[in-house]
């Protein structure tokens, strides 16, 4: 009889939940999917690209929120993922930062000469406030607009309780500071406190580690870069 994969949890929303499922099975882990977070866009005034040096995101699903005729502007990313993503909805001038949103303020300060026009950060509900106030502070003037919203999920999935219940699960996977935080309420609300203790948490940074302090972990890890790559690399 074949033994059970082991399973991983990732709590991510989609689009991005699907494509980590599947590096998490080329992994040779079971990926089980529990999104504690839906995406919304958002509608959003936008101003006229033409007025705009460059537009940075902080988050893939910033994406499918710009309309094509922001697709010659300069889009600068916060990952190689969400660069991957612009380029793939069909933006021409992409670049990463590689990093968190720091390495994103310091690739605006090598990249965006002064004096420039405005910068555009598009970005969630509730997000991008610090970035923007970095940049302001350093002289840049940034148009912050909400394109979309984080909604919280009511639940975790029923397979996703009936594998932590099981034992069946070995790591879950963070990919934001925000799923964090909910998935704590929700594993409360389903009284699964007490089979965490046997799981790993896997965090994309440290905001996110330090919201599933308030948790009994076997062990809270923290990716060595802010990339998925890096926290699959976490797996054991």
């Amino acid at each position: 009889m074949h033994q059970p994969l082991p399973a991983v949890l990732i709590t991510r929303p989609e689009p991005g939940a699907s494509d980590t499922a599947a590096r998490v099975a080329a992994h040779g882990f079971a990926p089980v999917v529990s999104p504690v977070l839906r995406i919304q866009a958002t509608a959003a005034d936008l101003p006229p690209a033409a007025t705009i040096s460059a537009v940075l995101v902080t988050s893939g699903n910033a994406i499918d929120a710009l309309p094509p005729v922001w697709h010659g502007t300069r889009l600068l990313a916060v990952g190689d993922a969400t660069a991957a993503r612009a380029r793939a909805a069909g933006f021409s001038d992409v670049r990463s930062a590689a990093g968190d949103a720091d390495a994103l303020a310091a690739l605006v300060t090598r990249d965006i000469p002064f004096p420039a026009r405005p910068l555009l950060l598009a970005a969630g509900r509730g997000q991008g406030q610090a970035l923007a106030t970095t940049l302001r502070r350093q002289g840049h003037r940034v148009i912050r607009r909400v394109v979309y919203a984080a909604l919280p999920a009511p639940a975790l999935t029923p397979e996703a309780v009936a594998a932590l219940r099981a034992g069946r699960i070995g790591a879950v996977l963070f990919f934001s500071a925000e799923t964090a935080r909910h998935f704590v309420r929700l594993a409360r609300r389903a009284e699964l406190l007490a089979t965490l203790a046997s799981v790993d948490a896997i965090s994309i940074g440290q905001p996110a580690a330090v919201a599933l302090g308030v948790l009994s972990w076997r062990d809270i890890r923290v990716a060595a870069r802010p990339t998925q790559d890096e926290m699959l690399a976490l797996l054991r």
